[in-house]
């Protein structure tokens, strides 16, 4: 059979190149989203589009199922640490970069609430803003949040990053950066990543030693919240401040 002369070459350069099997799919799975809601996607579906941006010429399908198979959750996926991320094969970059802007979007979202709110009167609020910054979280942290005399958030600083089970918590410096902002009331908030919330001797003791310094200074401890991916506990709920 003779070969292509050049003006067959040309003309096949001309022809548009195949569409890739998965861009269908995506007109779809975006048509769906749009026209049924977000709620009609299953999480793999919604993991997938959030991973259009990062690869563009790649199904990502595969990619979105094998971390919800490594991680279990949407939420678990986007706030995995980088390192444990970049364990699935196929994850780069761009694909940590997308996911952690979720991450980061999400808790921006769950700030913005709290500081438009008063916090003790929306407390699923409260709850569902520290679940979202510090549930997944692969280290232990210590937050707290610093309300005035109507409970507005002052602010929200986390004072301490510890180990996998392990925080050093100072009571003397969480008083101290209390008084420098005139906060009047403390919700103490950390996580236990080994995703049971249920505090420990020294979670207890460490909050009653913050109770004493702080309420002879007419500053309350509202609760100290514990969270983990499989729920939260109130020191307050279970009568031990």
């Amino acid at each position: 059979m003779p070969g292509k002369t050049s003006k067959t070459q040309d003309m096949d350069k001309d022809q548009p190149a195949e569409t890739p099997h998965y861009h269908g799919h995506r007109e779809r799975l975006r048509e769906r989203f749009y026209s049924a809601g977000p709620d009609a996607l299953s999480d793999y579906e919604l993991l997938e589009m959030a991973l259009f941006p990062a690869l563009p010429r790649r199904d990502t399908k595969p990619l979105a199922k094998a971390l919800l198979k490594k991680f279990g959750s949407f939420a678990e996926v986007v706030h995995a640490p980088e390192a444990r991320l970049r364990e699935v094969d196929g994850v780069k970059d761009a694909s940590v970069t997308q996911l952690k802007l979720l991450a980061a979007a999400a808790q921006r979202i769950a700030k913005g609430e709290i500081k438009r709110s008063i916090a003790l009167s929306s407390w699923n609020d409260v709850i569902g803003y520290c679940r979202t910054g510090m549930a997944f979280a692969d280290k232990e942290q210590f937050r707290i949040l610093f309300l005035d005399k109507r409970n507005q958030l002052i602010a929200d600083e986390v004072q301490q990053t510890g180990t996998v089970d392990h925080t050093p918590v100072y009571p003397r410096e969480v008083i101290k950066r209390a008084l420098e902002l005139s906060a009047t009331a403390l919700i103490l908030v950390h996580n236990h990543p080994s995703g049971d919330p249920t505090p420990s001797s020294a979670d207890i003791q460490m909050t009653k030693a913050i109770v004493d310094i702080a309420s002879p200074l007419g500053i309350s401890v509202h609760d100290h919240i514990i969270v983990g991916k499989n729920g939260h506990a109130s020191l307050k709920g279970m009568r031990l401040i």
